[in-house]
């Protein structure tokens, strides 16, 4: 079993930034899948970032085209936590923010289809911008 914790949500003016991080507790497998989700009230829960680790290796396996060039994720395999940086926000990117990861990292293969249905989910953080 894996249990995520995220931290570092909060309410901003758009044009700012915020840095949310994940902890996750348990074994995690040397090749899996971990990166972020959010879901906007009314709206379904959708990718934003995700990483395919394989021997401790981390690639970009997606990245939603709303947020390219501006939200980064950043791994430490070591510790088992995940960052997503998040510059020049908007106001559309309020929503909750799910941390989520899963031993299957064929789920997450980059240059493949992603499949959306990891095993492990954090509480969520809320991310509200202002305008």
């Amino acid at each position: 079993q894996v249990q995520l914790v995220e931290s570092g949500g909060g309410s901003v003016q758009a044009g700012g930034s915020l840095r949310l991080s994940c902890a996750a507790s348990g074994e995690l497998t040397p090749s899996y899948c971990m990166g972020w989700f959010r879901q906007a009230l009314g709206k379904e829960r959708e990718p934003v970032r995700i990483g395919h680790t394989v021997g401790g290796v981390t690639d970009d396996a997606y990245v939603a085209d709303s947020v390219k060039g501006r939200f980064t994720i950043s791994q430490d395999n070591a510790k088992k936590t995940v960052h997503l940086q998040m510059s020049s926000l908007k106001p559309e990117d309020t929503a909750i923010y799910y941390c989520a990861a899963d031993h299957n990292s064929g789920k997450c293969r980059p240059g493949g289809t992603l499949s959306v249905d990891f095993d492990y989910w954090g509480q969520g953080t809320q991310v509200t911008v202002s305008s």
